[in-house]
């Protein structure tokens, strides 16, 4: 640095990058200046300059002096150590001492007094949030929040058969043949520790994972117009469950919200979704495996007539940027559940998946918003999805609907299983039931699966569409 240099770093004043001080004779305060600077990105301190910029400056022995300081405040008095590098300005007022404080790559750095600083504008301050401390525990690699042991969990909170199916799977054999206790495999699999399942095991092996880890489910809306703070709304729902059962309802609520375009197919064919689903597919997974646990917030997924987007707690980690992701850098957050999703989800877990979405849709903004301290990526839809996003429903609909499937819609009042749909019409004979009223309602897009890609599944429940809502207040009003 030279001292025009100076001279013009010293002219913007102090910030959180640079501290200006006349003099130090302090190690423990040195070591708390050092150490706030490595928790903070890295900074500079000037010695030998007053607080308004002007020099006072250093003689040679001054200089000697707070070398030998900062020398033992760095290495001494800074837990992990630090490795600062100073630098000699001439002036004609005398010397400038510059100390340079890279960016620690071993966070939180301590005071011997074990307390963590960070800067704070132009001063410093001592962290004591337990939130804060935690997060900064976990970008130094000394926490991982989805290997914590979850509290009051127990192996009875896990479901043996669905970890016995994912066990078989990807290794090959049964539990029986394993011939160890399923909570021992567990341990063995980093999903448990000391016989208590940890938050990676019950996200992704649990029975009713949000009855122990409530911020852990999906918000999903899906809005008529653009505006966020709309209160109207076509379509919403709490998706939660394990992460595989999220994975699957939050694409079938995107899918549902989303127009379907014939792009040159035959009239009479179902026709495409208007976005890539490839896409929708690895933004939605990336959201589910790396958010930040120690966030007490939910996954937000809302559907605009203009854009899809798809919100997770906590920013991006460490240094990494929305355009180093585009590119494929990737920082997993979440290590254990990314390396057991990428066996149950569609998830490779190399940093392709942005890529691939990006490839597939280019239309998509990466927002790291570390104020409010969440992601967002924005799909936006095409020109033609924001026409009329209100579902149009004609007024001869009721007419033309049998009268066993206006029965079962005015039954419907949230999400049902086949078997309490029965209970509620009074039914007992499945087939009957399947041909007369369920079937019918399905093929005219009156009720839908929550989970359409597994027609079969055994969690498989159906609620009303958009047109079927209107097709019973049509009844409804006309019984009035």
């Amino acid at each position: 640095m030279t001292e025009s240099d100076l001279l013009q770093a010293l002219s913007r004043g102090e910030d959180s990058r640079h501290q200006f001080k006349r003099d130090a004779t302090n190690a423990d305060g040195m070591a708390a200046e050092l150490a706030a600077f490595a928790n903070s990105g890295g900074g500079t301190v000037f010695l030998g300059v007053a607080d308004d910029g002007s020099i006072a400056g250093l003689d040679t022995a001054a200089v000697r002096r707070l070398n030998q300081l900062i020398s033992n405040a760095a290495s001494q008095h800074v837990r992990p150590p630090l490795h600062p590098q100073t630098h000699n300005v001439q002036t004609a007022q005398g010397l400038v001492l510059v100390v340079s404080v890279p960016d620690g790559l071993n966070k939180p750095y301590m005071d011997l007094q074990g307390r963590v600083w960070v800067k704070s504008g132009a001063d410093k301050r001592h962290v004591t949030a337990r939130e804060e401390m935690q997060r900064m525990f976990q970008r130094g690699g000394l926490l991982q929040a989805d290997q914590v042991p979850v509290r009051n969990a127990t192996v009875v909170d896990i479901d043996e058969r669905a970890f016995g199916r994912y066990f078989e799977r990807r290794y090959g054999q049964s539990l029986s043949a394993a011939g160890l206790p399923v909570v021992q495999l567990m341990e063995n699999l980093k999903l448990a520790q000391d016989g208590v399942p940890n938050l990676a095991g019950v996200l992704l092996f649990g029975k009713h994972p949000q009855r122990l880890l409530p911020v852990c489910q999906m918000g999903a809306v899906w809005f008529p117009g653009t505006h966020l703070g709309d209160t109207r709304y076509l379509d919403s729902e709490n998706i939660d469950g394990p992460l595989d059962e999220q994975f699957e309802r939050g694409m079938a609520f995107i899918k549902r919200s989303l127009h379907k375009v014939q792009a040159g197919r035959g009239f009479n064919t179902l026709g495409q979704l208007e976005l890539p689903e490839e896409a929708l597919v690895e933004l939605l997974v990336n959201a589910l495996v790396h958010r930040d646990f120690l966030v007490s917030a939910t996954i937000r997924l809302f559907v605009f007539t203009d854009r899809v987007e798809i919100i997770s707690p906590g920013h991006l980690p460490d240094s990494l940027t929305p355009e180093q992701i585009r590119t494929g850098v990737s920082n997993r957050r979440n290590q254990v559940l990314a390396e057991h999703a990428a066996h149950i989800l569609p998830y490779r877990g190399m940093g392709t998946g942005v890529p691939r979405a990006l490839d597939a849709w280019p239309k998509i903004d990466l927002v790291d918003e570390p104020e409010i301290n969440q992601f967002r990526a924005v799909v936006w839809r095409t020109v033609a999805s924001t026409e009329a996003a209100t579902p149009q429903v004609t007024p001869h609909v009721t007419p033309q609907v049998a009268p066993q499937v206006l029965t079962m819609l005015a039954a419907m009042s949230a999400e049902h299983a086949r078997q309490e749909l029965m209970t509620l019409l009074d039914l007992s004979d499945r087939k009957h039931f399947a041909e007369a009223y369920l079937t019918p309602a399905l093929k005219a897009e009156l009720v839908e699966m929550t989970i359409p890609d597994k027609p079969q599944s055994s969690k498989q429940k159906y609620r009303l569409t958009s047109l079927g809502r209107a097709c019973t207040e049509q009844k409804n009003q006309g019984d009035d």
